[in-house]
């Protein structure tokens, strides 16, 4: 099992951007950023295999970029022009196999790192 520590959360006026980072203990095939706001589901956030190109929610698209740094074991999540909307507890996952965007069935977990922007 992988062992995933997220960090960079905080509080961001709308607009703002924030920079998330994961430290994994070793490197896995796909890495993947979720999020979960209060009161709702699960929902994928971007997705980067190795070798591949990222792709992402449609929440997101635009304004979110995700990239990793093997050499650092860091996986990132770079968040541009953030809305109340993007509020929530962001985790990032690792798997031997990329997934849908849609499908959660991840093997490993973080503890998550909130974002709140207000």
């Amino acid at each position: 099992h992988v062992q995933l520590v997220e960090s960079g959360g905080g509080s961001v006026q709308p607009g703002g951007s924030l920079r998330l980072s994961c430290v994994y203990s070793v490197s896995v095939y796909c890495m993947a950023w979720f999020r979960q706001a209060p009161g709702k589901e699960r929902e994928g956030g971007a997705v980067i295999p190795t070798g591949s190109a990222a792709y992402y929610g449609d929440s997101v698209k635009g304004r979110f970029t995700i990239s990793r740094d093997n050499a650092k074991n860091t996986l990132y999540l770079q968040m541009n022009s953030l809305n109340p909307e993007d509020t929530a507890m962001y985790y990032c996952a690792a798997d031997r196999v990329c997934r849908p965007i849609w499908d959660e069935s991840w093997q490993d977990w973080g503890q998550g790192t909130q974002v709140t922007v207000s």
